[in-house]
């Protein structure tokens, strides 16, 4: 409980900080180049477009969903896993990235993962507003359950900054840490229902069952029900209690590597 109380005042005291920090990450990601900012919508719309072309013109699986196209439902699910793929690898590589800040002015550790969570996160939210302007677009206009994707991306933004707290920790103690983290990234991709639905898994119940407690694939789906199956988050009760059980556990992960390692960081870095 001391820890905790720790980690909410580094957090408190340095709430300012936070934000003008994940700004100025933010802005360093595209700094130097020419397109700048575009940079941050031409690279996820090259991957959706690559997997569109292979799953609709390639394999010719371009079946509705719902009523929606396929590309569509494609989109909702892709575009909250460019936040999650960004924060999972950059916050286990978050307090490396800012050592000086350690080194140099002593600033709390704990809350470096967070202001990068955040900088991943303020890149997504724009993504999100031009996936709903795509399905606007093309002629499915907001609904009421587009209120619950603040809800989602709430949920990811917690899920994922305990982690990067506690990846981050272990990353400066073992760099095999940060490259298993990279080397998992892919299998994650395919492990969490992004190119297809979960809940279609036939013959294989306790497969679906563990799939379901992949938090990118809980996330996933809840942008999915917000904007293609409209769904609201309490229809999906196994799927918030998963989502509860593991953001405790990678909480409680999270404060126990930080009370473990925070006097060897300095040092080690």
């Amino acid at each position: 409980m001391n820890t905790l109380k720790e980690i909410f005042a580094d957090h408190f005291m340095m709430r300012k900080q936070l934000l003008k920090l994940a700004w100025t990450d933010t802005v360093k990601q595209y700094r130097g180049s020419a397109f700048g900012w575009a940079w941050a919508v031409i690279q996820p719309a090259f991957t959706i477009f690559v997997y569109w072309f292979g799953f609709s013109i390639g394999l010719r699986q371009n079946k509705p969903v719902d009523g929606y196209p396929r590309f569509l439902w494609l989109v909702a699910g892709m575009v909250p896993w460019f936040y999650m793929k960004a924060v999972i690898k950059d916050g286990a590589g978050s307090i490396r990235k800012y050592s000086y800040l350690v080194k140099r002015i002593k600033y709390p550790v704990d809350t470096i993962p967070t202001f990068v969570s955040i900088s991943d996160l303020q890149v997504n939210l724009m993504l999100q507003l031009i996936v709903i302007l795509i399905f606007w677009g093309a002629g499915y206009p907001p609904t009421k359950y587009l209120l619950q994707i603040p809800l989602f991306a709430i949920m990811a933004f917690l899920f994922f900054t305990a982690w990067s707290l506690f990846a981050g920790m272990l990353s400066v103690m073992s760099t095999d840490f940060l490259n298993l983290v990279k080397t998992i990234i892919p299998g994650l991709f395919w492990f969490s229902g992004i190119l297809y639905d979960v809940h279609t898994i036939k013959g294989h119940e306790m497969l679906k069952q563990i799939l379901l407690f992949n938090p990118v694939t809980i996330i996933v789906n809840g942008y999915r029900n917000s904007l293609v199956h409209h769904k609201w988050f309490w229809e999906t009760p196994v799927e918030m209690r998963n989502y509860c059980l593991l953001v405790v556990i990678m909480s409680i992960l999270s404060i126990w590597a930080y009370n473990k390692l925070k006097k060897e960081i300095p040092d080690v870095l």
